[in-house]
């Protein structure tokens, strides 16, 4: 709340926007297993059955199985946040913003003599500055670097006090 505070204060352009899809920009670190059970098995060889079809295998009771290894980060789980905030963070750093040394979800950088400000929940972002241009800019970097699924969902606006 206090950084809704500081843009409103500041009368800062912000821009709200959610990474579609963020998790698969994010490869897995370790050698991670999946054990796909059923028809998702089924439906995954019926992708490429000659790819597949050699790995499936039935238990006991006759349901069929298929043991993966996943290259990407797997949706809604606690390792894929953490893979997509790190290249995230690291995307952020390259381009010149700072990491605040105690929250690692926010960054800042100085352009054009004033403030400006990322802040990150998964693949959530809220970006503000003084200048829109700024904020517009930032944002086309994201899209051309995130957007490959589809363009980042995006609401913009200027906060003022009343």
């Amino acid at each position: 709340m206090l950084l809704c505070v500081i843009d409103a204060k500041e009368n800062r352009y912000i821009v709200v926007s959610d990474i579609p899809e963020a998790f698969l920009h994010a490869d897995m670190e370790d050698n991670v297993h999946m054990l796909l059970e059923g028809a998702v098995a089924e439906m995954i060889v019926k992708l490429d059955p000659t790819i597949y079809r050699k790995h499936i295998w039935y238990n006991k009771h006759g349901k069929p199985m298929l043991d993966v290894q996943l290259k990407k980060a797997l949706y809604r789980t606690l390792q894929a946040a953490l893979l997509f905030s790190k290249l995230l963070s690291e995307t952020l750093q390259e381009w010149g913003f700072a990491l605040n040394p105690y929250e690692k979800c926010v960054v800042n950088e100085i352009i054009e003599g004033k403030q400006c400000m990322l802040i990150w929940h998964i693949d959530d972002l809220k970006i503000s500055h003084a200048n829109k241009n700024v904020v517009e800019n930032i944002l086309k970097k994201l899209n051309d670097k995130f957007g490959l699924v589809g363009p980042l969902t995006t609401c913009r606006g200027k906060v003022t006090i009343w």
